[in-house]
């Protein structure tokens, strides 16, 4: 894809496969070493390197394959060699992973949404301009990035028509998800108030005991107080009430939606009718109703074994998002 150097942008403007093509002439007709841009240049048989040249030198140190030396010659970076001389099966996917996570704009997106399905164009064009501050002239641009670099990385699973965003934070034993990325989006979503989280969900196990297990500790990790029908506000009186009650009180709500259980699609409803803000989770998405499909949902599996400690840490980021940007979890705004 061609850029347009008078443009600056936050973002790589090339992806992360065409990046990785100054680094590899490097590896190859300079053995890796560091080399003036003229040089880089003329291993590709470039005679101009300003303008598009330099631009694709700038996405290529975005997406950390390249680094600039003090001298202001570039040189590769581990990222690249992991890339481009694995030492093992494992290795080169690893490296593009790691560009991925260290590229501004791709980052920030991909850790939003892994481990979801990418909204429909229109929300995820939205959310785009409005959150992560993308030009409205460059979205096309940028998505087409987004998801091929993505897909160059294996972050990328066609599902259901959709694109799923693979979940990697914990992959290789880690117990601390992203934590470069994910200490700039705590700090961007921190909520600005505290408030009730209501959680929808069924009370069945194995679904019921989430509560304390899951939802409970992510609501707290939100800075919200969790209340759930059965365990806080069951008491004398109609339940139909009391839940009514509960949900009108709360700022964010979160839904289980795994098992299609009535009682929650009823309650899910009257949120609907209050317009509130509710974080959608479900297992599979089988149960994730056709009118919602289009809304963005948390979806884990149990097979995975960080998949507790992963669902906690997308719905407690998800509870920030929905309290600094109520409109994106509602479900059918104005």
């Amino acid at each position: 894809m061609s850029a347009n150097p008078k443009s600056p942008s936050n973002y790589p403007r090339h992806s992360l496969d065409r990046c990785l093509r100054i680094p590899e002439a490097i590896l190859g007709q300079n053995a890796g070493k560091p080399c003036t841009i003229p040089e880089a240049g003329k291993y590709l048989g470039i005679t101009n390197v300003k303008g598009p040249f330099t631009v694709e030198i700038n996405s290529a140190i975005k997406f950390c394959l390249l680094s600039k030396t003090d001298d202001g010659n570039v040189e590769l970076t581990t990222t690249a060699r992991k890339i481009l001389r694995p030492q093992s099966s494992e290795q080169a996917i690893e490296g593009m992973r790691e560009a991925i996570l260290c590229a501004p704009g791709i980052s920030d997106v991909y850790t939003q949404y892994r481990g979801e399905n990418l909204p429909d164009d229109q929300f995820f064009d939205n959310a785009l301009i409005e959150k992560f501050k993308i030009p409205e002239a460059k979205i096309v641009e940028f998505k087409e990035i987004f998801i091929a670099s993505l897909r160059k990385a294996e972050l990328l699973v066609d599902a259901d028509e959709k694109l799923k965003v693979v979940d990697i934070s914990y992959e290789m034993g880690s117990q601390s998800p992203l934590p470069q990325a994910q200490v700039k989006s705590d700090k961007a979503l921190k909520p600005t108030k505290s408030g009730n989280a209501f959680v929808m969900m069924p009370f069945a196990e194995p679904h019921g005991s989430y509560y304390e297990k899951i939802y409970k500790p992510a609501i707290e990790k939100a800075g919200m107080t969790p209340v759930r029908a059965d365990s806080d506000i069951f008491g004398a009186g109609k339940i139909v009430d009391q839940i009514w009650t509960g949900i009108k009180a709360a700022a964010v709500l979160v839904a289980e939606l795994t098992t299609r259980n009535p009682n929650v699609f009823y309650e899910l409803g009257l949120a609907h009718a209050l317009k509130k803000p509710v974080v959608l989770v479900s297992s599979n998405e089988g149960d994730v109703p056709f009118d919602l499909k289009h809304v963005r949902v948390i979806y884990y599996d149990v097979s995975d074994p960080f998949w507790g400690q992963k669902l906690i840490d997308k719905v407690s980021e998800n509870i920030q998002s929905a309290m600094t940007n109520p409109n994106e979890a509602i479900l059918f705004p104005d």
